[in-house]
């Protein structure tokens, strides 16, 4: 059976860059599962139907045409919207909202929930979400959840936003945050929460090699013993640094 890593939190709280640095010291694959959500916002956009449309958007998210290509050493992924680069829209606030908006409608969900799963192939995976170790892949390995302060979470995606030189508000960053928490954690399938077997890991006053180094010693001890080595697993597609 393939391993299965699952690492789920609130936006900000580090999984991205924690989920690219752990499938490359494994030579996993990786699901960014809230870019699935985030395309299925950017398809409806493109087409002209509001993100929280409950009658069309489960059929975009139905036909999503959507890959990830990893470069060699992990260091970075382009996601593909019908064969389209996409990573800047993506990254936007408003592909955030809209991805949180779809992701409230029950068959937009069900809809990704098979796509999800079809990403776990040896040689293993790293999952990152918000529902990986609760409904997606609740048999995982190692379910993670990532946490950290709204305030230290708004401060990451503003030192964010000024690397690609763009401004934004401290303060209208964690207002934001915490209204995409609060309709996370209360909406009625899937809500924002740890699973009940998931450790959770309060990142606010730990750097990501810190984050990483510890994620990566558990996971080791859960695995089997004769797994191989990452760098000698064949097929990983991912050269390790």
């Amino acid at each position: 059976m393939t391993p299965v890593l699952t690492i789920d939190g609130p936006g900000g709280a580090g999984k991205g860059t924690v989920c690219m640095r752990i499938a490359a010291a494994m030579g996993w694959h990786l699901l960014d599962s809230g870019a699935l959500y985030r395309l299925v916002g950017l398809a409806a956009r493109r087409q002209g139907v509001e993100p929280d449309d409950a009658a069309a958007v489960p059929d975009l998210a139905q036909a999503l045409d959507v890959r990830f290509e990893i470069d060699r050493d992990a260091t970075r992924v382009t996601t593909l919207l019908e064969g389209d680069p996409v990573d800047e829209e993506l990254r936007t606030e408003q592909a955030g909202n809209d991805a949180s908006r779809a992701a409230a409608i029950p068959a937009v969900r069900e809809a990704l929930l098979q796509r999800q799963r079809d990403f776990a192939v040896p040689p293993g995976l790293v999952a990152d979400g918000r529902d990986m170790g609760t409904i997606v892949f609740p048999e995982a390995d190692l379910k993670i959840f990532l946490d950290a302060s709204a305030e230290e979470r708004a401060r990451r995606r503003q030192l964010q936003l000024l690397e690609q030189g763009l401004s934004a508000s401290l303060e209208e960053l964690r207002e934001e945050m915490e209204e995409r928490d609060r309709r996370d954690r209360e909406r009625s399938v899937a809500p924002l929460k740890p699973a009940e077997d998931a450790w959770v890991l309060d990142t606010t006053d730990l750097d990501i090699v810190a984050v990483v180094d510890l994620i990566l010693e558990r996971l080791r001890d859960v695995l089997p013993e004769d797994r191989p080595p990452a760098d000698e697993t064949p097929g990983s597609g991912i050269e390790n640094t």
